[in-house]
Order: structure tokens, then sequence, then C-alpha cells
């Protein structure tokens, strides 16, 4: 995945441009890492293989399509700024504010208050989004090509671009800048021209100018002391637009600012859609055979139910009702369930013997069953409660119960609560 860096021509060369001429757009195919895999001048439509490849596409705007105005504003939360913006900028501006695009850069440390406002006609940038759109563009950025001009402290930057016209760039200051289309008389004249203006918009300030590499020898010869000329190189504007904050796009509404970039995760999306897919059917599977067994087994149980019990014609829950069977049968035989009260009591009382006559051999309390309050057979278990002069504790005969597959707990009253463990 890369980035596509494309200078569009103003509009002013394209309204200028006899009809049928498709107008050329410098442009740099640039890797992720950085490195520009390749660049050159092309028209629009036939870049529309890079365009549908690249992962976003970043416009720089012609400078003269693009005002930046510095304005005066209160402090107010974004949503506020960008209501009040068309009143902050419509002293300064010939067309109606409705028509434009505006978006303010953040406050200037330097002077409280004052922003930048970049300002571009909205019908000529809806023309371009839709344009790129159509070519296959997933992701769209437009910056004004001013600010992706290298920036220096104390000096200004300019250049050169040679088309259908002559477009001069300023980089004035960090959020100032301004571009201007030069006409001249003829070919011969153009880098004296050029030097001309540059010179009247800045008259005594030192500035660096980017031209292209033909013309690096002309306008040398031409050139100030205080201005150092060097050959356009497209990782100038690179470096610049990477720093650049003022994106118009997402002021169109058109949801190419922001959008989310779907064929870069479409394979992780893609293996995560067939991860819960296996998942889902492998529990469905696994659902369905748990089932299978289940019903194998409640219906052996209901077979061995009716086999025994053959009157019986309701059944509900064969293995409850088997066990209340046999408990039943045990009854009738003379036999005590392990849970009843003879059988808990009877246990209950050896273990208390045997821990009380160990006390009384320890010169502790006397041996019988004067520490008892009372006993209480309840939801089969026996609830026993110590008289308050009793000090022994459930530790003291938890183990003694154990042995004999009894288990106690102390319950929120303060009586032992005795179940059986069969």
């Amino acid at each position: 995945m890369s980035t596509l860096y494309i200078c569009h021509p103003s509009k002013a060369a394209a309204d200028h441009a006899p009809p049928g001429t498709t107008l050329a757009c410098p442009f740099a195919w640039v890797s992720d890492a950085g490195a520009i895999l390749r660049e050159g001048s092309s028209a629009l439509s036939a870049l529309s293989g890079l365009i549908a490849e690249a992962k976003r596409v970043v416009l720089l705007l012609a400078a003269s399509d693009v005002s930046l105005l510095r304005v005066t504003a209160p402090p107010l939360s974004a949503p506020r700024l960008k209501a009040a913006l068309r009143s902050l900028v419509e002293d300064q501006l010939i067309s109606d504010p409705a028509d434009c695009v505006l978006v303010a850069a953040a406050a200037d440390p330097a002077a409280e208050g004052v922003r930048t406002v970049a300002v571009a006609q909205r019908a000529w940038l809806t023309q371009l989004a839709n344009s790129l759109t159509s070519l296959g563009a997933r992701r769209v950025e437009m910056l004004p090509a001013q600010l992706c001009l290298p920036y220096q402290s104390g000096q200004v930057t300019a250049a050169v671009s040679e088309g259908n016209e002559v477009e001069l760039t300023l980089r004035l200051s960090a959020q100032e800048g301004i571009g201007l289309p030069v006409l001249p008389e003829h070919d011969e004249a153009r880098a004296q021209e050029v030097l001309q203006n540059l010179r009247v918009i800045v008259p005594a300030a030192a500035v660096t100018l980017y031209v292209p590499a033909t013309e690096v020898g002309d306008y040398r010869r031409l050139a100030d002391q205080n201005m150092t000329v060097e050959a356009d190189q497209w990782s100038y504007w690179i470096a610049g637009a990477r720093a650049a904050t003022l994106d118009l796009m997402p002021e169109l509404g058109l949801g190419g600012g922001s959008s989310i970039d779907w064929y870069r995760w479409r394979w992780p999306l893609g293996l995560g859609l067939l991860i819960v897919v296996i998942n889902v059917v492998g529990l469905n599977i696994e659902w369905w055979r748990m089932k299978r067994e289940g019903d194998s087994l409640r219906n052996a149980m209901v077979q061995t139910f009716k086999s025994a019990y053959p009157k019986e014609t309701v059944i509900v829950d064969p293995m409850v009702q088997m066990q209340q069977k046999l408990a039943i049968a045990k009854h009738n035989a003379g036999q005590s369930a392990p849970d009843d009260f003879t059988a808990l009591a009877a246990a209950f009382g050896e273990v208390w013997s045997g821990v009380m006559q160990g006390k009384s051999a320890e010169g502790g309390s006397p041996a019988g069953a004067s520490g008892i309050a009372s006993l209480e057979y309840r939801e089969r278990s026996l609830l026993v409660k110590l008289k308050p002069d009793n000090k022994l504790t459930v530790d003291a005969i938890k183990s003694a119960l154990a042995a004999r597959n009894l288990s106690v707990a102390q319950t929120a009253g303060g009586a032992w609560q005795i179940r059986s463990g069969k």
C-alpha cells in the first residue's frame, strides 16, 4: 500500500485551456516507508490505476485556488468556531462565504487569538473530489500547496510550476502563503518576469526558490544575492504535506477525508469471519452430538425405571424418582437412610461422647450430654444447639464427624448443622 501525491493545476489554467485539452498533473507514487517509487506528469484520467490502488490520494491544490486569511477569533469550541467562520471572513471575501469551503487552523501561539482560515471555491473542490472518487480513490486529502512548501524561520520559500500556465507559489510564514499565475509575454522572459513578481511581493526578504531542474541555470543567472535557487524535488513537497494540517476534504461532506480503508483490512476481516463461521459450525455440531447423547441416556433411564416399576405412568425425572423409590423400599424393609434422624443422632452421639470423654481426661468439662441445649431434625440435617457455658468449637468435632462421613457447619444462629456425606 502507498500514497499518491498529485499537484493539480489551478482553476484558472483549466478555464483558459482550449476545449478538449487535457491538463497534465505532476504526481509522485510514494511507499509507506517514504521512498518515491514513481514520479512524472500525466492526465488525471491516465492515473486511474494508481488512484485505485493507493491507500490514500493527497491532492495539492494550486496556491492561487486557496486563500489563507488571518482572522482574530474568540476562544470557541470547534463546532461554534465552524459556525462563526462565515461572519469572521465575510469582510475579506468578494464571493459569498456560503459558496466557499472554510477550514480554520489551530490558534497561532505566537499571536493570541489569531487563526489561519483556508478558503476555496466549493464547486471547484467538489468537482475535483468527484473526479478522484470516480477513478477509484478510497481516501482523499486536499491540502493547500503553499503550506506544503518547506518552511524556514526568517525566510520565504517559493516554487515555480510550469504547465499550461506558470504558477508562482510562496510560503511567507508557518501559517501564511499565497499563489499567483504568471503570464509572460515571451517564453524567453519567463524567468525574469517570475523574479520580478516575486520581488514585488517580498522586496527584501531572503528567498529560497525551487524551479524545474531544466530552468535552474536561467534563474540563477537572473537571481539577486539574497535569493537561493534550487531544483524542485518531490521530496520537499511530500515532507511538507505530511506536516500540513489544513485538510479541506472533510468540509465537502463527501466522506473522503475520514473514510475507513476497508481494502487494507480485507484479509484480517475475512480471516476473522472465517474463524467465527468455523466456531459457530463446530459449536452447533457439538451441541447436536451432546443433545443426542443426552436423549439416549434419558431414554435408557426411562426404560430402566419402567422395567423396575411398570405401574408408574408419569415419569418426569427418572433419576430422582428412582432414588425416591429406593429410599421408600429401604424404609419399608427397616433400613434407615444415612440422613435419617436416627442415623444422624446415633452417629453424633458417639462422636459427642468420645469428644467429651477426651475433654474430661484432660481436666476439662465433665463427660456427658449436659452441654447440649437442644436437638432438631430439619431438611435431612441435625441441628445441635449448645448451652452458653459450653466452649466446644466446631473444629474440635469436625474431624471425628468426618470419620463417620458426616459434615458440620455453624449456622447464623450459632447452631451446628450436621449432614450426611452419602
